[in-house]
């Protein structure tokens, strides 16, 4: 007897390929048999301990975040009920250059401080490891869902060089390879940076082409968030296409939108740059949420100058009168680096989460709507929140452009990352609610993408580019990570007005063969791990 056999489900494989009626069998955490409807006919069906009737249902592998910021979220929520009730089998962390491996003890204070509005400050989480490999250990001992992890550029910078605006000698350059090297060893798929973040913004193209080929050597891809979604992106984009070719390594741009007024309707040139790189020869894959609003942190706006040296040094920056004003005339006047390029328009920042409870007045509101409140200029409402929650604030940026979204999600190379950000009283909905957001909006109800073209957007295609030969397809042999959800119901819950609520629709997740998600309810199953690059 096998553990258990899904019967007469609609199978999407992940591949593209039109759907087919099958009964699909799962023994010991992956699938043994794919019998399709015509075999069936006339044979005895096969049998199992459990069965469960599929009718109406689609089964599909189980959808790949390849953006994610769970690093600590999965470690304190068991339950982790935001990506496990999207069907989310597997995240991709250690995104934007900085995440909390490899450290010592200064670099990973340092690191909490600066990204308390992605994750929290952690003080709920014990922070038992410093290398690659011990965090990936970590996440062994049994998550919700399983993770893969990139070396963080920013993070490692900061471990080698500190948070100054300054080039590598020779010596630090050669300590980064090495901790780039060693994360690839421990299992890490590749390096991420965040190129508008301090300190990753600070290296050089010749320093990121360094690191590049230590990636590529292990067989990794990297992961630039580059730097400009705004005034410079087609530059930014031709920049990181440049880099990786001299480097000889895959590029994976993260969340590649075109954001901002200066970028109304520009995606095709987007597009056409790339698929001239990919007829080239270049190996570029990307991912997008389905959505216009960005979500970042309110000191991310800042320009680079004023983030140099680490938190303390912006604190004491903001709290200069002197300094205060430069930073406003580079937000509102220039273009901040921080802003992309692009004059802050404080109408479109929405403070989605606050550290500080006493703050919690501002959440939902955009700067401009509390600054009229309060009867002030806007960035003395947003100086005064800085400094007040410690930079922890985090907030939504609306300035996306839906036929940009729609463009982009179209393109042979697309797979999707939600980028969720779980912090905050009102986070951005697509952390709860990307996947089925794209199957219900995307595909039932605007049909910009077939459904079995999204499936492969969301399992195939980035199980290929993490290099994973046994996942991301409905296939004998392969690990048994599948969703189950109806196609006529499937849609996102989350709203901006309400960004916690759960999907609908997708009743059953099954990670390893076993049930995370049964009959539309979270288990207390804990079959996620960590996910190591494959030699």
């Amino acid at each position: 007897m096998e553990d258990l056999v899904i019967r007469d489900a609609d199978v999407v494989d992940g591949s593209g390929a039109p759907s087919y009626r099958a009964d699909v069998v799962v023994d010991d955490g992956r699938i043994t048999a794919v019998v399709k409807e015509a075999a069936a006919a006339g044979c005895q069906r096969p049998r199992a301990v459990c069965e469960l009737d599929a009718e109406g249902l689609v089964l599909s592998p189980g959808f790949i975040d390849m953006h994610a910021h769970s690093d600590l979220a999965l470690l304190r929520d068991p339950d982790h009920s935001a990506k496990a009730a999207q069907g989310v089998t597997l995240e991709v962390l250690g995104q934007d250059g900085l995440s909390y491996a490899p450290v010592d003890d200064r670099t990973l204070a340092e690191v909490r401080r600066a990204i308390t509005g992605w994750n929290g400050h952690g003080d709920d989480v014990d922070f038992d490891w410093r290398s690659v490999g011990e965090y990936l250990d970590r996440l062994d001992r049994g998550i919700a869902v399983n993770a893969a992890y990139l070396i963080p550029q920013g993070t490692v910078r900061a471990l080698a060089v500190g948070w100054e605006d300054r080039a590598a000698t020779p010596a630090e350059l050669e300590r980064m390879r090495r901790l780039v090297a060693e994360g690839m060893e421990q299992g890490a798929v590749g390096m991420s940076s965040g190129l508008t973040y301090t300190p990753g913004m600070y290296a050089p193209d010749t320093e990121l082409a360094e690191l590049c080929r230590v990636v590529a050597s292990y067989g990794g891809y990297y992961c630039p968030h580059h730097r400009s979604y705004g005034a410079g992106a087609l530059e930014a984009y031709r920049e990181m296409v440049a880099l990786t070719r001299e480097a000889g390594c895959s590029l994976h741009l993260a969340h590649a939108t075109m954001n901002f007024g200066v970028n109304r309707g520009r995606a095709p040139e987007l597009l056409a740059l790339l698929d001239r790189a990919l007829a080239d020869g270049a190996d570029i894959t990307l991912d997008t949420y389905p959505y216009t609003p960005g979500s970042t942190t309110l000191a991310a706006m800042l320009p680079s100058w004023a983030n140099e040296g680490g938190p303390d040094a912006v604190l004491e920056r903001l709290a200069d009168d002197g300094t205060a004003e430069r930073i406003r005339h580079h937000l509102e006047s220039v273009g901040s680096d921080g802003c992309h390029g692009v004059p802050i328009e404080w109408d479109t920042i929405e403070i989605s989460g606050v550290a500080d409870p006493a703050l919690a007045d501002f959440v939902g509101r955009t700067v401009e709507e509390s600054a009229r409140r309060r009867g002030e200029p806007p960035w003395a409402t947003a100086r005064r929140l800085l400094l007040a929650d410690r930079l922890a604030t985090s907030i939504l940026q609306h300035v996306g452009h839906e036929e940009n979204v729609r463009a982009i999600m179209r393109h042979r190379v697309h797979t999707g990352g939600s980028d969720g950000i779980l912090q905050g009283s009102k986070p951005h909905p697509r952390a709860y609610g990307t996947f089925p957001h794209y199957l219900g909006h995307y595909v039932r109800e605007l049909g910009v993408l077939t459904l079995e073209e999204c499936v492969a957007h969301l399992t195939g295609r980035p199980a290929a580019r993490l290099r994973l030969p046994d996942r991301g397809l409905v296939r004998e042999g392969h690990r048994a990570d599948l969703v189950l959800f109806d196609p006529a119901t499937v849609a996102a819950g989350s709203t901006f007005e309400n960004p916690r609520r759960l999907p609908t629709g997708i009743p059953y997740v099954l990670i390893d063969g076993r049930f995370v998600m049964e009959d539309g309810r979270r288990t207390d199953v804990l079959a996620g791990r960590a996910v190591r690059r494959t030699p």
